[in-house]
């Protein structure tokens, strides 16, 4: 990982004021039970949960979160059901009013366990499918079996009367079973879809780019997610694809549809309860096993609203580590410091790279002179992936920002 002194370091006399922080995603550990192609050999991810936070640090860092909001703690991994005390973390939690969310495989869910989960207070769990079938997925997950597995553990929870999430990563393999995919999250009662872009980052850059979407076919991703979402039938969702807000705009404006032009993010102005205006944002962690942003009951008195503009990395999201160390998102393998040695409410106010994310002034190539730059912001972690500088342009976006257009 990279230290803040090592990236744009130049300090600014005045940086923009932090606003509170709505999701953080904890990989609560590395240990995990699949060998999914685009994260951690099994053998090294397990010897690397050796070095996971202990049970009084993760307190440590759970009280204080009120500090700077009152984020949705999502507990992700690895796998977060091979960590002994997860239970008395989440429970500790929901002691401090905090909406808790858990990111898990299911592969190894059973009644007990999803009782526990019931009652401890999870508002909603995530899982991840890549392909409507067990080929597509277990072929991405490495595990035969993996898609039964998680099957049966979805339809346990729901069972129990859980929220659910499948959250999908699309690349070549699968984008072409996005209607499949659509469907089956509809054939098995989901609340949201939540359709992520991979970003080339850790362990995720042992893709070949082959596999990644790029261009034209990026573009008619994000337009088919519109296309859905217009159905209103599930939650729909597009994950590290910032742009989307980009698309959701011109197609609105085509279509003489009305979308707020300013973006209060203090106000859950799209809602998981309203579907038919999907929001985005960053998520998961390094290795590329997408955590999602978990929403609430619709109604609820928690705050589990869509975030309401594109990369929100630093701004409203950021990602502990297991070791503690604090990152903009999962992708972004900026490290600010870490929650053993710093508060996290201080890295959060004071952190060289969070400052530089908030602030739209600093973004550089197209980025800096887009109209949408403000709604949008390209994927900080795919710029980051592919030129080394996190301020750079977004790499997949096909648009060409007005100023730049010749006539």
């Amino acid at each position: 990982m990279i230290s803040p002194a090592e990236n744009h370091s130049d300090a600014q006399t005045s940086r923009p004021a932090a606003d509170p922080l709505r999701l953080l995603f904890w990989e609560t550990t590395t240990a995990c039970n699949l060998a999914c192609v685009h994260c951690r050999r099994l053998d090294v991810a397990c010897e690397m949960a050796k070095l996971d936070l202990a049970t009084e640090q993760a307190k440590s860092m759970i009280a204080s979160l009120p500090e700077i909001g009152r984020p949705i703690l999502v507990f992700s991994g690895g796998e977060p059901l091979m960590r002994p005390d997860l239970f008395e973390l989440a429970e500790y939690a929901t002691s401090l009013d905090l909406p808790i969310a858990l990111a898990t495989n299911g592969t190894i869910m059973n009644d007990d366990v999803a009782k526990r989960i019931v009652n401890v207070g999870f508002r909603r769990v995530s899982m991840s499918f890549d392909g409507p079938d067990a080929a597509t997925h277990d072929k991405f997950r490495g595990i035969d079996g993996a898609f039964q597995s998680s099957l049966d553990g979805f339809k346990t929870l729901r069972r129990h009367g859980m929220s659910m999430q499948i959250n999908t990563s699309v690349a070549q393999h699968n984008v072409k079973k996005l209607d499949q995919m659509y469907q089956m999250a509809l054939d098995l009662g989901a609340d949201a879809l939540h359709i992520f872009m991979l970003v080339p980052v850790g362990c995720g850059m042992g893709l070949e780019e082959s596999t990644m979407l790029h261009g034209e076919e990026y573009e008619a991703a994000l337009n088919w997610i519109y296309d859905r979402a217009q159905e209103g039938r599930i939650h729909l969702k597009a994950t590290c694809a910032p742009h989307y807000f980009r698309v959701m705009r011109q197609r609105a404006k085509a279509e003489g549809k009305k979308i707020p032009n300013r973006m209060d993010l203090s106000k859950p102005q799209m809602a998981e309860g309203h579907p038919g205006h999907p929001g985005g944002h960053p998520g998961g962690h390094p290795g590329g096993h997408p955590g999602g942003h978990p929403g609430g009951h619709p109604g609820g008195h928690a705050d589990m609203s869509a975030m309401t503009k594109g990369c929100l990395a630093g701004q409203s999201v950021c990602f502990v580590s297991h070791t503690g160390e604090v990152f903009p998102c999962g992708y972004l393998p900026l490290s600010s410091g870490n929650v053993k040695t710093t508060p996290l409410p201080t890295i959060w106010r004071e952190s060289e790279i969070f400052a530089n994310l908030r602030n739209v002034d600093k973004l550089e190539g197209k980025c800096g002179v887009c109209e949408y730059s403000r709604v949008c912001m390209g994927c900080r972690a795919r710029s980051y992936g592919y030129t080394q500088n996190y301020l750079a342009e977004e790499p997949n976006c096909t648009y060409t920002p007005l100023r730049l257009q010749t006539s």
